[in-house]
Formats: structure tokens, sequence, C-alpha cells
């Protein structure tokens, strides 16, 4: 459940240990002393994978549909019919608007 989150030990910089000079600091000392420690890594989620894919056309879209017509009983029927070929996915896109990723491990706000 969740599927968000880094399983893999070194995905995100702050998920793997780091040793701390000192040990009488508590547990949210040691984890700004790891944000620290990693000057190129950011908080911020910048970019993520797009879940809408181009048809043939160029057209852009979650799902594609094409409406086909049954012949049942001499009665003629109009039915939708999901296309899963020819498409080809968005890709990476950039957010408008930055995101706190997941892992991040400092609390930002205690209520």
């Amino acid at each position: 459940m969740g599927g968000s989150g880094s399983k893999s030990k070194g995905f995100w910089p702050f998920s793997g240990s780091v040793s701390v000079d000192d040990p009488t600091k508590d547990g949210s000392e040691q984890s700004m002393a790891r944000v620290r420690s990693f000057h190129s890594a950011t908080p911020f989620v910048l970019t993520r994978k797009s879940s809408m894919y181009f048809d043939e056309d160029g057209d852009l879209a979650h799902e594609f549909y094409e409406e086909t017509i049954v012949t049942k009983n001499g009665r003629k029927k109009a039915k939708l019919k999901r296309i899963h070929k020819n498409l080809t996915p968005q890709g990476i896109i950039k957010l408008e608007i930055p995101c706190i990723h997941v892992d991040f491990p400092v609390v930002l706000c205690e209520a």
C-alpha cells in the first residue's frame, strides 16, 4: 500500500544512514545533520511521470475510446471500445509548483 515511497536504500539521499560525530544529539538533530550533509540534494520534487498518453493524431488524454456499431437481433447499438495500441506516454513533465518529497525526514510543522 502507499506506493510512493522509495523502498531501496540509497535511492533518496536522506534514507541512508549517515554517521553523526556527537552521540548526545537526539533524533531531530541527527536528521537535520543528514540534511545539511547533502549539499546537492533538495527535498523538493520538480518533475513527475505523467499518466497521460498521445494517440496517432497527437491528441493527449488519460484514455482513448473508439465508437463501434454492433448489430444484435437486427438492432444497431453503438458501443465504446477502449484503445490500447499505438499510444505513446507523455513522459516526464515539470511541475508548476514544487512539492516536498514523501521521504523528507524533517517535521516541518507540528500541530
